[in-house]
C-alpha cells in the first residue's frame, strides 16, 4: 500500500502504525481489494479498507469486459462513496461506520470500522430459518427508514442488474418473450407508488452476523438507489434458498418482512396499501432478476422452476 495511503488510515484513526492482517477478497473483476489492517497506538485495534483500483485490463468470469461494463463498475464506486459519507443507517439496519474515503486518479480508497470488532464477526454460506428472518429485518428496518427518500447522489434505479444498465445481457437473451416484455416489467417496478432506497446487491454473502446469529450488518453498497423494496427481498431470498425451498418457504418469510416493516413505516403511511403494492410487485421483482441472469449467464444455478414459475405468472398478468 502506498504511503499516502498509509498516512491518511494512521491520521484519520490516530495510529502511530499499522500493518495488513488480511486480504479479506479481491474485488469483482480484478477492481482491487478488500483488507483488514490491525492498528497500533489508538483505541481502534482494526480497520477494513476498500481498496479500488481500475485495471487496464478487467476480468469477468462471464465474459462481460466491456466499456459499458467498466463505466457501470466506475460509476459504482463512486456511488458507494457517496452513500458511506452522505446517508446514515441506524442499530437495526447496521451498517459499518466510513471513516474516510478519498480518489487518487484511478484508485479510490474507503476506510470502513471493522465489523467483525463491533461484534458481526461470523460469514455465513447456509442459513437457518432465524438467520434468513434476520436478514429480512434489516431490510425490512433499511426500507422502512428509507421510504419515500429521494435516492440523491445514488443510483436513480437501484440494483446492479436493472434493465436500463445491462442492454448488452438483454441482446444476448435467447427467451424471447421474456425479452419482448423486459421493458414492461421495468416500467411496472419504476412507477411504484411506494418507494424506498434499496440496497440493491442484499445476498447472503454482503451481510454479516454476531455471534447469536439474530442481529445482522451489511456492506457493499455499490450499486445502492431507489426503488421497491421487492427488489432487495427477492434478491436475497434466492441468494440462499433452491427451488424447492422457496416454494415452500418464502410465504411465511414473506409474511415476517412485512410484519418488521409495518412496525418501522411512519404511521402516517397507508401501510395496507403498501403491504398490497409489494406484495404484488414480489413476481415481477423475481422475474426482473430472472430476465438478467438468463443474458447474463444462461446456465446459473439461480434460473430453476420456482423462477419459472412466477415468470410465466407476470407474463400472463401483462397480456391481461
Amino acid at each position: 500500500m502506498k504511503q499516502e495511503y498509509q498516512d491518511l488510515i494512521l491520521q484519520t484513526c490516530g495510529a502511530s502504525s499499522l500493518r495488513v492482517a488480511a486480504k479479506i477478497q479481491t474485488l469483482w473483476s480484478g477492481y482491487g481489494e478488500i483488507v483488514r489492517l490491525h492498528l497500533e497506538g489508538c483505541g481502534r485495534p482494526s480497520v477494513v479498507v476498500k481498496h479500488v483500483k481500475f485495471p487496464e485490463e478487467a476480468e469477468h468470469p462471464g465474459g462481460w469486459n466491456t466499456d459499458r461494463s467498466h463505466a457501470r463498475k466506475v460509476r459504482s464506486y463512486q456511488v458507494e462513496t457517496h452513500w458511506y459519507q452522505n446517508y446514515l443507517t441506524n442499530q437495526s439496519c447496521r451498517i459499518p461506520a466510513c471513516l474516510a474515503a478519498r480518489s487518487y486518479g484511478d484508485e479510490m480508497l474507503i476506510v470502513l470500522e471493522d465489523l467483525d470488532v463491533a461484534g458481526y464477526d461470523l460469514r455465513r454460506t447456509c442459513i437457518k430459518d432465524k438467520e434468513i428472518r434476520a436478514c429480512l429485518s434489516w431490510l425490512a428496518h433499511f426500507h422502512a427508514l428509507f421510504l419515500s427518500v429521494a435516492p440523491e447522489g445514488l443510483w436513480p434505479v437501484g440494483t446492479y442488474w436493472h434493465l436500463e444498465t445491462r442492454p448488452d445481457e438483454l441482446e444476448a437473451m435467447d427467451d424471447t418473450e421474456l425479452k419482448a416484455a423486459a421493458g414492461d416489467i421495468d416500467r411496472v417496478l419504476n412507477e411504484c407508488h411506494f418507494k424506498t432506497i434499496v440496497h440493491g446487491d442484499a445476498k447472503l454473502a454482503n451481510f454479516c452476523f454476531s455471534k447469536s446469529r439474530l442481529e445482522v450488518a451489511a456492506v457493499d453498497f455499490q450499486y445502492v438507489g431507489g426503488g421497491c423494496g421487492m427488489k432487495d427481498v427477492v434478491y436475497f431470498l434466492g441468494s440462499c434458498m433452491d427451488e424447492r425451498e422457496c416454494e415452500k418457504r418464502v410465504p411465511g418469510l414473506l409474511d415476517h418482512y412485512f410484519t418488521e416493516l409495518k412496525v418501522f413505516v411512519k404511521k402516517d403511511v397507508n401501510f395496507n396499501a403498501l403491504e398490497k403494492e409489494w406484495r404484488e410487485m414480489f413476481a415481477f421483482a423475481w422475474t426482473d432478476f430472472h430476465r438478467f441472469l438468463l443474458g447474463w449467464m444462461p446456465g446459473h444455478w439461480k434460473i430453476n422452476r420456482y423462477s419459472e414459475k412466477l415468470t410465466k405468472e407476470v407474463l400472463h398478468k401483462l397480456k391481461q
